[in-house]
């Protein structure tokens, strides 16, 4: 087995002679805070301290962090969020009967403790919100488990939010699992040979005389493991990782995985049953921080591009990896949450004056504000909202020029505040879904069956 390549390790966190953790810890942590939090307020935000903070050990440490950094990894405004989406939205919808199912059998991913009341509210709008993104995505197709990455968002950021970075991930990160078919989600699984093939050809050469193929992996990839940990902060953690990451880089973490239980697989009988059967129960202990920076070493040494000149990466397009290059370089100029909450004060209050100089009678503005609203909303009230798809499509067309053209430097750097309202105040693109799957081949239904095989 070949020897990653591993940085240095420059993280402030160090033992003593008892091997207790030093006062560095904290002292790392805090720095670390600090950083992000700059990065936040930088102008533009500096996405790629976010990422590198992500990626890093602790990942961004607390669930508050996680709300800000989160929607700025997806170009997310947070100031320009989908309304709540309504009721209607179950109406006559193909997909409602089976989301529904998928969502009343999620009850193992809400918190331990969680009140029933409590938790039976998040379900509803667990199902409302994976109904809105298909709704206004048709050419997505859900699928049994998609409402693993769904519930995770929604965990962390809220409903609004949480609908906003679903659907950026399903056009971008998730793309290629959304098709009628499961033609992309083998092309993405099809990477997972190659790259052991690199690190360790006996461990290779093992799992193909076994026949095991790659089937074991699925639910980890297309869930983003959420499916197959029962800790959640092993979920949110691997989430930092993924949300900073290209989308190919889960697929490099099952690698890491496999080659980690290197042993306990070799040990094995050759039988494709019994390797199917280690291989799709992930222990719960697994050192993810080791991992996640041997999948960071694994994509620098062996990238896609190299990967993909194989015979059987070649004959398919992926989605998610041509686009994946201008999604993140639309990331790059976001203006930090106080300017855009200044902006969109400022386009409010501009709203309320041309209603007020052209309406007659007098401009009630108290008829249009919405009795409740989201805790990420302003203080002032807003503009009165658009229907959900209106918002989000607006929001994935707009995200296409977040960019300031190279030649424009000057006139950016001037302060030209019409120029900044359409790029900057605007965020980018919508996201897309999941399916996740039974954990082992036995539990998959004969039509998925028949798509993979």
């Amino acid at each position: 087995m070949k020897k990653l390549k591993r940085k240095k390790e420059t993280a402030g966190v160090g033992l003593n002679g008892t091997g207790s953790v030093t006062r560095e810890t904290n002292c790392g942590r805090k720095q670390k805070l600090a950083e992000i939090h700059q990065a936040l307020f930088s102008d533009p935000v500096d996405i790629e301290t976010l990422r590198r903070a992500a990626a890093s050990k602790g990942g961004l440490l607390t669930n508050d962090v996680r709300r800000k950094v989160w929607p700025k990894l997806l170009n997310v405004n947070v100031y320009d969020l989908p309304p709540k989406p309504g009721r209607d939205v179950r109406e006559s919808h193909k997909d409602y009967n089976q989301v529904v199912l998928d969502v009343r059998r999620s009850m193992k991913r809400f918190p331990k403790g969680m009140a029933a009341t409590q938790r039976a509210v998040l379900q509803e709008q667990l199902t409302d919100i994976i109904l809105e993104v298909l709704k206004c995505n048709p050419q997505l197709h859900y699928y049994q488990g998609y409402h693993d990455v769904a519930v995770t968002l929604l965990l962390v950021v809220g409903e609004r939010m949480a609908l906003a970075m679903l659907d950026t991930l399903s056009n971008h990160h998730l793309r290629d699992f959304m098709d009628p078919t499961m033609d992309s989600t083998k092309h993405i699984l099809n990477y997972l040979m190659p790259i052991l093939e690199q690190v360790d050809r006996e461990l290779h050469d093992f799992m193909i005389r076994s026949e095991v193929g790659t089937i074991f992996a699925l639910s980890w990839l297309i869930t983003w493991y959420g499916h197959v940990l029962s800790d959640f902060k092993h979920t949110m953690r691997l989430y930092d990782f993924f949300l900073a990451s290209h989308p190919l880089m889960p697929i490099y973490l099952a690698a890491t995985i496999v080659l980690h239980r290197e042993e306990e697989v070799k040990k094995t009988e050759c039988d494709m049953a019994m390797v199917h059967h280690l291989l799709s129960h992930i222990p719960q202990d697994l050192p993810y921080q080791l991992l996640i920076g041997r999948a960071e070493d694994l994509f620098q040494q062996y990238p896609p591009p190299l990967l993909a000149k194989r015979a059987t990466l070649q004959s398919h397009k992926s989605l998610s990896i041509s686009t994946f290059q201008a999604f993140q370089l639309s990331t790059l100029h976001q203006r930090p949450n106080s300017v855009l909450q200044r902006l969109t004060k400022e386009r409010v209050s501009n709203s309320r004056h041309a209603n007020i100089m052209q309406v007659d009678p007098p401009f009630d503005s108290a008829s249009n504000v919405p009795a409740s609203r989201d805790p990420t909303s302003l203080s002032d009230p807003p503009p009165p909202l658009l229907p959900p798809c209106s918002v989000l499509a607006a929001s994935r067309h707009s995200g296409q020029d977040a960019a300031p053209p190279r030649d424009r430097g000057q006139r950016w750097g001037s302060g030209d505040r019409m120029v900044k309202m359409a790029v900057w105040g605007l965020s980018a693109t919508l996201g897309v879904a999941v399916f996740a799957v039974a954990q082992t081949a036995l539990g998959w239904g004969p039509e998925v069956l028949q798509q993979l095989f």
